[in-house]
């Protein structure tokens, strides 16, 4: 197939993008890369298939008046501003024949009655996110907003209580923003280590740390991206409590509160036996099961029900 691939304005987007268009890259697919930040040009109805991140191809697809089939991957809440300023100008477009939609929340998932709807958790390019083998020099990770007291707080505290190397990634106005709203800012000074816009830059990151905190912000069963990445970098993830760590057979540490939080870190730390034990196992399931060509694969699977033409 040739395949339209739309690389959304936000950065999330983006990297949850390009395992998918990875995916059908190393199956054999033609894929052409139109960037939202970059590219501007009118586009034609030379494809098969195109293929974007929330509400993205839609978009693009109605502006460039195209007729190919879409895939609409949604990691964010398809009945809320987070999936774009136009969902709900574009809400009808899901229940079209020629749009599928492929969503990551088990539970919200049921709340949904388009007619080509799927639930499709995340997936990674296992060749990317993998163990590099490199020494880590960082012992807590996080990545991500602290746009909330409750983030914030925590990642605070965990700084100032605990003698771990921390690093902290996010874009500029995230750091500028936490650093308005803190009290010690030497705290956020320390660990801000800017920003990642890529996959092999994310990556290297998380080989070179040695847990990952991970605080959901969306859905309500599901598992981010970042479960993924971390995962299958063969580190240590400690998430909050979601449904869907199922899908690792509930072997990720979870934590209720900062102090059970704290406890897990310090634990997991000294205790290398567990913490290998965990991240080979889950490992082993995310390069088997969560990987780029399984995903594509599935959801080539449901456009095959109905011949793309």
């Amino acid at each position: 197939m040739k395949i339209l691939g739309i690389l959304p304005e936000s950065i999330g987007g983006r990297l949850t993008t390009s395992s998918i268009l990875d995916g059908f890259t190393m199956l054999g697919h033609s894929v052409t890369i139109f960037d939202e930040l970059k590219d501007s040009y009118q586009l034609s109805n030379d494809y098969d298939l195109i293929v974007g991140y929330d509400f993205s191809a839609l978009k693009i697809k109605k502006d460039n008046n195209l007729t190919m089939k879409s895939v609409n991957y949604f990691s964010d809440e398809i009945r809320n501003r987070t999936s774009g300023p136009y969902w709900q100008e574009l809400l009808s477009e899901l229940d079209k024949d020629d749009n599928y939609t492929f969503y990551w929340d088990r539970e919200l998932i049921k709340q949904e009655k388009f007619k080509n709807i799927f639930y499709l958790p995340h997936f990674v390019n296992t060749n990317i996110y993998k163990n590099l083998g490199l020494k880590a020099d960082c012992d807590v990770m996080f990545a991500g907003r602290l746009d909330t007291d409750y983030r914030l707080n925590m990642i605070v505290d965990l700084v100032e209580s605990l003698d771990v190397r921390f690093r902290w990634y996010a874009i500029e106005r995230h750091y500028k923003d936490a650093l308005s709203r803190v009290k010690n800012k030497e705290t956020i000074e320390k660990i801000y280590s800017g920003f990642i816009d890529n996959e092999k830059d994310m990556a290297m990151a998380i080989n070179k740390s040695k847990i990952v905190i991970n605080m959901n912000s969306q859905g309500v069963s599901s598992l981010n991206y970042r479960t993924m990445q971390t995962i299958a970098c063969g580190k240590l993830l400690i998430s909050d409590n979601r449904d869907e760590l199922d899908l690792f057979d509930n072997k990720i540490p979870v934590y209720e509160n900062g102090d059970e939080l704290k406890n897990k870190i310090m634990y997991y730390l000294e205790n290398s036996d567990e913490y290998n034990k965990i991240t080979q196992y889950c490992q082993d399931v995310c390069i088997k099961k969560y990987n780029s060509i399984s995903g594509v694969n599935y959801i080539i699977s449901k456009l095959n029900k109905h011949q793309i033409e």
